[in-house]
This record gives C-alpha cells, sequence and structure tokens, in this order.
C-alpha cells in the first residue's frame, strides 16, 4: 500500500489511521480529504481502483459515493430556493401538478427535504430498468403512494428523493437535466470533481465499487442487510429493492451513465471536502451566508421509519448526533451525508472544515462505516 499526497504538520494520526484501514480493515482503494479555512490541511489516497486490482488511486479518481450525494441534491434545491425559484413551504405540486396524485397535493418542499413526505419507496413493483430512464421513473414518483400521512412521521428515502428533487430542479432551472444545473451551479463554481451521469469518456477512468471481505464487513447488528431481512414487505425493503437494480449492477454501464441523484452521484474525496467548506466557511459560492444555517438548522428528529434508528435531518442533510456512526465534528451545528458502504462527506461550522471520505469496498453499516468513524476520531484527536 503505498501511500500519496500531502498532510500537514500534527496530522500524522489521521494518515496513520487512514494507512490502518488498508492493513486492518480491508481497505483496496480509498482517498481523504480536510480543508479547514481555506487550507488543505490533508489530501491523501492510496491503493487501487480496478476489480483486478492493478490500477493505481490517483488524487482526482471519482467513485460512486451513494447517498454522500444527496448533499449535492440538496445544495442545488437550497440554490434555487435562494433565487426564488422554489419555496420550502410551497407544495411540490405546485411546481410539479402531476405529483398532486395519490394524496400527495399537500406535500412541501420543506417536507421532502427533512424526510417527512412518506415518499420513502415505490409501493408498486418496478422494472429493473426504470432507474436508468428519466422520464419513465419520475412519472412513478409523481404517480407513487406515500406510506403515512405526510408530515406525521418521519421516513428516510434513500432513492426517491434524487428523483424528486431532481425533477424539481430540472422544472424550475431551465436547464436540460439535473446534472447540467448541478455541473453550472455546484460542480463548475468550486471545480469540483462529481457528475451524476458520467460521460462515455470518463467512465474508464472511474473505481470499481466492490464488498468488503467478509471479516471486515461490519455487519453488525443493526447493520443494513439485517434491516432489509427484518422488514420483508414493508417500506425498508421496498426502499432499497424495489428495483431490484438498486442493489446490483452499480459498475455497469447504465448505472453509471444514467442520473439516479440520490445514489449514484461519482465524485473524489477532495470534491466532497471543497463542498462541504464552502458551506462551512460563509457559503460562497453555493449560498449566501444568511442562508448557511438551512444546513445544520434541525426540521426534523426521531426514530426513522425507515433506518429504524434516531436521526435529525436539516433542510436535505444528517445532523450531527451523539453517537460515533452519526458524529461530524464535535459540535451540534455538524452536518454531512454518508454513503451505502463508506463514503463520507460532512462541514463542521464551529470549525470551518470540510471532509471527504470515499472508498471503493463496501461496509455493511446503515450510518458511517467504522473505517470512516476512524478517520474522524484521529482528525479531532488532532485538532
Amino acid at each position: 500500500m503505498d501511500l500519496q499526497g500531502t498532510v500537514a504538520p500534527g496530522l500524522e494520526p489521521v494518515a496513520q489511521a487512514f494507512a490502518d484501514n488498508f492493513r486492518h480493515r480491508g481497505e483496496q482503494g480509498a482517498a481523504l480529504t480536510v480543508m479547514r479555512r481555506g487550507e488543505v490541511l490533508l489530501e491523501i489516497w492510496a491503493g487501487t481502483r480496478d476489480k483486478g486490482a492493478s490500477r493505481p488511486w490517483q488524487a482526482d479518481t471519482r467513485v460512486n459515493i451513494f447517498s454522500a450525494g444527496k448533499a449535492f441534491v440538496a445544495a442545488c434545491v437550497l440554490q434555487l430556493v435562494e433565487r426564488g425559484a422554489l419555496a420550502l413551504d410551497a407544495p411540490v405540486a405546485q411546481y410539479w401538478p402531476e405529483f398532486a396524485a395519490h394524496g400527495k397535493r399537500e406535500i412541501t418542499l420543506r417536507q421532502v427535504l427533512c424526510h417527512r413526505a412518506g415518499v420513502s419507496a415505490f409501493q408498486r413493483r418496478q422494472d429493473d430498468k426504470v432507474i436508468f430512464d428519466w422520464a419513465a421513473v419520475t412519472a412513478q414518483v409523481a404517480a407513487a403512494e406515500p406510506w403515512w400521512t405526510p408530515g406525521t412521521a418521519q421516513g428516510y428515502s434513500p432513492m426517491l428523493f434524487g428523483w424528486l428533487l431532481g425533477e424539481l430542479v430540472r422544472r424550475t432551472s431551465g436547464c436540460d437535466s439535473f446534472d447540467d444545473y448541478f455541473q453550472q451551479q455546484v460542480a463548475q463554481p468550486l471545480q469540483l470533481a462529481a457528475e451524476f451521469g458520467v460521460g462515455a469518456d470518463r467512465l474508464v477512468a472511474l473505481a470499481d465499487v466492490g464488498v468488503l471481505a467478509v471479516e471486515h464487513a461490519g455487519a453488525a447488528a443493526g447493520g443494513l442487510a439485517e434491516r432489509l431481512k427484518s422488514d420483508p414487505r414493508g417500506v425498508a425493503n421496498r426502499a432499497f429493492t424495489n428495483p431490484i437494480s438498486l442493489l446490483v449492477g452499480t459498475n455497469s454501464r447504465a448505472w453509471r451513465q444514467a442520473q439516479i441523484p440520490a445514489a449514484n452521484g461519482h465524485a473524489s474525496a477532495t470534491a466532497l471536502a471543497r463542498f462541504y467548506h464552502a458551506l462551512s466557511t460563509g457559503g460562497r459560492p453555493l449560498l449566501d451566508a444568511r442562508h448557511c444555517d438551512w444546513c445544520w438548522q434541525q426540521q426534523s428528529a426521531g426514530a426513522d421509519r425507515v433506518l429504524a434508528t434516531p436521526l435529525r435531518f436539516s433542510l436535505g442533510f444528517m445532523l450531527s448526533q451523539d453517537r460515533p456512526d452519526c458524529r461530524f465534528g464535535t459540535g451540534a451545528r455538524g452536518f454531512g451525508h454518508p454513503g451505502a458502504g463508506g463514503c463520507l462527506g460532512f462541514g463542521d461550522p464551529d470549525r470551518e472544515l470540510g471532509f471527504g471520505y470515499v472508498t471503493n469496498r463496501m461496509g455493511q453499516s446503515v450510518l458511517m462505516d467504522a473505517r470512516a468513524v476512524r478517520l474522524v476520531q484521529a482528525l479531532y484527536a488532532c485538532l
């Protein structure tokens, strides 16, 4: 394992924790970037990015970050709210009339952003290929039925969140697609190596995703696989397995080139760190400083009906809790989002810090993977 990059004096224990993930916890390829107050404190990478373990990881290697990409979706929506194209307490159906079907007429944008809309999964069985067709899948979202009365409970939306909000971005921004808006208003201003729907010429540079070996997978009680088995016909199982193509084929060309905003963003560690650093240090160029607290101001909290664990949400971001697998820094204002399998991005406005970690070996944790937890702990022990 050849660790590369730069480490600021005093942060050597963080680099050691990163290296230990390779030596002891099954890491194959990964990168970690930490920015604070305009300075890159640490930017390191190691390992390989392909199934054959022959292609070295690079500084700008992009990997599927799964739900960590929801933060990018939220930022797009909050920009449009700031500009007056969307309103937090307006019904989604005001911008998307078809969405009013099956009891969804009064669902607001705020409820969607903080996972209180009840639109957490498709109840009707979906064709495997529908997730690769934007028009087809958003039509199914518009026709979906809520799992409970909207606004009465919190239930994480693993997949529909992205298509629902992505369609609102498309409809209200004038852009041809969600990723067009994301590139123009988020990725390009910050020079982020991140996208939804990877171009054919860039596919070869992506990292392949695989699973950790059993001895490293972290499938302890409460892991995602256990959660799905315990709820074979309920909302949690449907949220991740309807259609089944949500669970398989994430290295396929079809998955990588589709736009699945809640789950198939491909990004580098530095992209995540730079994004969260901007939001934690005044917002520019993403948001005006007076609106940055949208990112960490609590909108919903409680036992989550999908993930079966207590969660706190702001407008599109998970919020820090006093537990290792959901601690984004040391203060209550920490905000971020883990991705299935291990990737993590978060911001700490109290420390003016942005953190990004990506990996191509997936664990089974519901929230932060044990590898990410150790990196965060090592970092804050040094600050």
